[in-house]
């Protein structure tokens, strides 16, 4: 007797193979091969539907809002059953207590609250413990961020690493990996990530290599020196020994359209001598960070109240326009990738909220200032704690990265609140990559599409058991009205319910059906290598 008979489906199997028409079983919550004909607790008529592995979301930032009310909403309501989590050197853990209010303050750009129990997350194994607790409506994987372990051992310091640090690093970085972790990621364009030499990268990455560890990289530049920053990427992957991954794939500013035409190249240059390197991607020509991102990362050194201050100053702002409108000024600049503040469009400033759905010029217009002033006024406002949208990205370059066999799909969502503004990418990406690419833009098939969310991210990832509809696999499925299928998440309104998914079953249990969730949260913490 299996606990589930789905019929008459269209199946979508995960490879990339032609979609057939067929039965699925659920048993114990693993996957059956049925013929129709089987006994079952529940039997479901999918006429008309497509049946698809649960979505894997391979560039996730849900550790920062782990079991939460907005996590199921961000995840569960676009079919994401499994997730990459502790991407772009940010990481829940681990977190060293002198140094809590640190990682706390760089973390906010990604969630609204702090469990009490954070404090005593020194290792990764009791980060696992807390969320082992959790109510979970989709699997996680964890990284270790960079960010997180180098403010644990040497707190927001602008300097390479002492050999004493770094060793406490690696340990830390060991013992995680021991414990589960998925590898190591970072965000080298962000404090304090970015103040390291490309050897301290080298010698942590190295630490995950004995436990077939990714290491997961939002570079040090996805605009001018792009092509320079995937050299060095695929170095860490050379020097350690392990796969890389190149976080959310992107050409950052006019000028730079058309290099990932040297981008891939690299790519498949390296692992033509073996170097396992892929890249994921969100559906998008539009990328979103901070709005302190906007200025150069020296400047953060002392934190963001610090640089609160700073900017009161009415010559450190004359200073700091001067800098920021130089193109030699070497840190990405966001600011000159959105062609200016004509380009910026706000998401979050919640001590500004009249700023909060206009771009900066818009808002500086509303409020009678110079866009400039408007900026740097609202950045004191709110404590440099603000939300933006950057139009940098062009849809030739994000059509050609996708069709890139080692290309996967990973949202890069912010998720800090399902009632605050941001990316239409945070609840939308996986749909939008069948609406855009597959029906809009016609350059993938369906089975394409989903090859690149479910089966070749869990072969890329590493993730056992999932991304497949296979005899033995996880019970993770997603069953969908292909006709009626529309992301609805929008600029102006990012946070928004995916039209036409009818079902999605996480362990082989439902927890979302017609728009509702159904209570169960059987979703589980999953160990690397485990």
């Amino acid at each position: 007797m299996l606990d589930v008979l789905i019929k008459n489906a269209n199946i979508i199997d995960g490879t990339g193979k032609p979609t057939y028409k067929g039965s699925i079983g659920i048993s114990g919550g693993k996957l059956v091969m049925a013929d129709g004909s089987e006994e079952a607790t529940a039997i479901i008529d999918a006429s008309g539907k497509y049946v698809s592995p649960g979505w894997i979301d391979a560039h996730s930032h849900g550790d920062l809002i782990l079991g939460s009310e907005d996590a199921h909403l961000f995840k569960t309501t676009q079919g994401v059953t499994t997730e990459l989590t502790g991407q772009c050197g940010l990481s829940m853990a681990p977190v060293m207590p002198e140094n809590l209010a640190a990682v706390q303050n760089m973390l906010s750009m990604g969630t609204t609250w702090f469990p009490d129990d954070m404090k005593n997350w020194s290792s990764f194994a009791r980060f696992l413990e807390y969320a082992d607790q959790q109510k979970l409506t989709a699997n996680a994987k964890m990284y270790i961020g960079h960010s997180s372990l180098r403010i644990a051992v040497m707190g927001m310091a602008n300097r390479p690493a002492t050999d004493a640090e770094l060793d406490r690093m690696k340990g830390i970085l060991r013992e995680a990996m021991e414990d589960g972790a998925a590898g190591f990621s970072t965000g080298l364009i962000y404090t304090p990530s970015c103040y390291a030499e490309e050897k301290e990268i080298i010698e942590l990455a190295k630490v995950i290599a004995p436990f077939n560890g990714i290491y997961a990289s939002h570079m040090r530049n996805e605009s001018d020196k792009i092509v320079e920053a995937v050299e060095e990427t695929i170095n860490v992957g050379r020097q350690a020994g392990v796969l890389v991954d190149i976080s959310h794939h992107k050409m950052l500013g006019k000028p730079n359209w058309g290099k990932q035409k040297q981008t891939l190249a690299l790519m498949h240059k390296a692992r033509d001598e073996g170097i396992p390197v892929i890249c994921d991607q969100y559906p998008y020509t539009c990328n979103m960070t901070t709005l302190n991102a906007c200025m150069p990362p020296w400047y953060f050194a002392n934190g963001f109240h610090a640089m609160t201050d700073q900017l009161k100053d009415k010559d450190f702002r004359a200073k700091l326009k001067a800098e920021m409108e130089d193109p030699a000024t070497p840190y990405d600049n966001y600011y000159l990738n959105a062609g200016g503040w004509g380009g910026v469009y706000v998401y979050s400033a919640s001590k500004t909220p009249e700023a909060e759905g206009h771009f900066i010029t818009e808002y500086a217009d509303s409020i009678g200032k110079d866009p400039w002033e408007a900026f740097f006024d609202m950045c004191v406002a709110n404590n440099c704690e603000t939300g933006g949208v950057y139009s940098s990205m062009c849809d030739e370059d994000v059509c050609e990265i996708i069709r890139d066999p080692y290309c996967i799909v990973g949202s890069d969502g912010l998720t800090r609140s399902w009632k605050e503004k941001g990316h239409p990418r945070a609840s939308g990406t996986f749909p939008h990559v069948i609406t855009y690419f597959v029906k809009e833009k016609k350059i993938l098939t369906l089975e394409e599409a989903v090859n690149k969310m479910t089966g070749r991210t869990a072969e890329y990832l590493r993730i056992k058991n999932k991304g497949l509809i296979k005899e033995g696999y996880d019970a993770d499925l997603v069953i969908f009205d292909y006709d009626k299928l529309q992301d609805t998440a929008t600029y102006s309104n990012s946070n928004s319910i995916t039209e036409g998914i009818d079902s999605v079953y996480v362990n082989g249990v439902l927890v979302y059906k017609d728009k509702q969730f159904t209570g169960a949260a059987p979703g589980k913490m999953l160990r690397h290598n485990a």
